[in-house]
């Protein structure tokens, strides 16, 4: 399916390179949906809505590509990425180790302060359950690990991690939307963790329960994927 036929309004430019000012631009439009999955990215249209010429644009589409955001299909060209359930479910075994790895580095460098207020995301997120919205208790459980990866002091590793929640904020679909289940067992799992970073507990054990707190998502997933063809 492709996105609306509306056109978009022309951002203003930022300082840099066209390329560099071309690649944030499509990056920006595929991110919030003005760029659907599916959506043709034709360079002479780009050129016409973006004001930018078609060789910064090629550049820009080669490095969405490479991001995982953009693929080219034969026959038909570039476009933005269609994802199913099962490249989901990988994106979240790929965030499983990325994450138990950030998690545990980030642990010696939170204090009281800044625990509480990943505790705090944690309490919005239980009270969210009560009137369950699967897209605004995702966007909490966003805001709940960055909240921990801010801390992070491995500045390739946030690129990776921010990589690699774009490619699931571009699916678009909130994975609590298909196991609502484990909405209220992640923000359990989420004071479990607070309590062992709280409680300096050893880096591998931090490590561990941030990993296998991904893995349950992208079980969970897959579990209801197979029920569903069932």
């Amino acid at each position: 399916m492709v996105s609306s036929t509306r056109k978009p309004a022309q951002a203003k430019r930022p300082k840099g390179s066209k390329a560099e000012i071309s690649y944030d631009l499509l990056r920006a439009r595929i991110l919030d949906g003005t760029y659907g999955p599916g959506y043709r990215l034709v360079m002479d249209q780009l050129a016409r809505e973006t004001g930018v010429s078609t060789i910064p644009l090629r550049e820009a589409v080669r490095r969405l590509q490479s991001d995982g955001l953009v693929e080219v299909v034969r026959n038909i060209g570039a476009r933005v990425a269609v994802f199913d359930s099962v490249q989901v479910e990988h994106t979240l075994n790929v965030l499983a180790r990325l994450e138990g790895y950030a998690t545990a580095i980030c642990a010696p460098h939170m204090d009281a302060a800044k625990i509480q207020e990943s505790r705090e995301i944690n309490e919005r997120m239980k009270e969210a359950l009560e009137e369950f919205d699967p897209t605004s208790f995702t966007a909490l459980n966003r805001e709940f690990h960055f909240s921990l990866y801010r801390h992070c002091p491995d500045e390739h590793l946030n690129a990776l991690l921010e990589s690699e929640w774009a490619r699931l904020d571009h699916m678009r679909r909130s994975s609590f939307t298909y196991v609502p289940g484990r909405a209220r067992k992640s923000v359990e799992e989420h004071d479990h963790l607070l309590s062992l970073i709280e409680g300096d507990a050893e880096a591998e054990v931090i490590e561990r329960a941030a990993r296998n707190h991904k893995i349950a998502t992208a079980d969970a997933l897959h579990t209801a994927q197979v029920s569903r063809q069932h």
